[in-house]
C-alpha cells in the first residue's frame, strides 16, 4: 500500500521513462504527475488509481515559475499543507534536434534552455522545500532525481541545441548534490546512455532493432534505486 505521509512528484510524464517511473513509485507513494498537456497524464493517472494506487495530474509548464507555484498549491490542497516529498523526479527535456549549428535559430536554443536548464532550476526551487520536510522521517533519504542523456556528457555534431540544455542540467545537479546532500536530500543525475524504446523513437529510427534500444521499465528501475543501489 502507498505510504500516505509522503508523495512522489514526476515532471515530464510521457509514454516512456516518465510513465514507467511513476508506476514504479506508485507502489510506495501517492504520485503527482506533471505535464503541460492533460492527455500526457490522464490515462496514466487512471491506470494507477484503478490498480489501487493514488495519482493526480496537474497541467504544468516547468519553465514557468507561476505554473510551478500553482502546482505546489494544488499538491497542498490535495494532500494537506504538511505534505512532504519522498522523491521529485525531473524528466522534462527540451526538444531533440539534429541540425547544423549555423541553421539553428536562437529561439530553439532558448526553448531547450528554458525546459532543460531553467525548468530544472525552477522545479528544484519549487520542490526542495517538500523534500527537506521529509528529512529524518522518510524510509529513505528524500531524493531529487534528474534524468540526463548521452548528450549530458558527450555532445555530437549538430546536437548543440539539445546538448547545451542537458549539460546545464548536469551542472545544476552537481551543485545541488553538494549543497543539499549534507542536509539529508539525495540528489542524483541519471544518464540514460541510449535510445529508449517508445513510439516516437520507433518512428524516427525505423531500422533500429528493438534489442538495440533501452526498455523504459528498465530505466525506471535505475532511476528509483536508492544510494545503495536498491530498488
Amino acid at each position: 500500500m502507498p505510504l500516505s505521509k509522503f508523495i512522489a512528484i514526476v515532471a515530464g510524464v510521457g509514454p516512456g521513462t516518465g510513465a514507467s517511473v511513476a508506476r514504479k513509485f506508485s507502489s510506495h507513494y501517492p504520485v503527482v504527475l506533471l505535464a503541460r498537456k492533460p492527455e500526457n497524464y490522464e490515462g496514466l493517472a487512471k491506470e494507477i488509481n484503478s490498480a489501487g494506487g493514488k495519482a493526480i495530474g496537474i497541467s504544468t509548464d516547468v519553465s514557468s515559475k507561476d505554473s510551478l507555484a500553482k502546482a505546489v498549491e494544488g499538491i497542498k490542497q490535495e494532500f494537506g499543507q504538511d505534505v512532504a516529498a519522498a522523491a521529485a523526479i525531473f524528466n522534462a527535456s527540451g526538444p531533440f534536434m539534429r541540425k547544423p549549428f549555423l541553421e539553428i535559430p536562437a529561439e530553439t536554443f532558448s526553448s531547450s534552455l528554458d525546459v532543460s536548464a531553467m525548468g530544472g532550476i525552477l522545479f528544484s526551487q519549487s520542490f526542495l522545500p517538500l523534500l527537506l520536510k521529509g528529512v529524518g522521517s522518510s524510509e529513505h533519504p528524500p531524493s531529487l532525481i534528474f534524468t540526463g542523456a548521452t548528450a549530458s556528457v558527450k555532445s555530437n555534431a549538430q546536437m548543440a541545441s539539445f546538448s547545451t540544455g542537458k549539460w546545464a542540467l548536469r551542472a545544476l545537479s552537481q551543485s545541488l548534490a553538494r549543497e543539499f546532500g549534507p542536509q539529508g536530500v539525495h540528489v542524483a543525475h541519471a544518464i540514460i546512455d541510449g535510445v529508449i524504446d517508445i513510439p516516437r523513437t520507433r518512428e524516427w529510427l525505423k531500422d533500429m532493432p528493438v534489442e538495440a534500444k533501452l526498455s523504459a521499465d528498465a530505466v525506471s528501475i535505475l532511476i528509483s534505486m536508492d544510494k545503495k543501489g536498491k530498488g
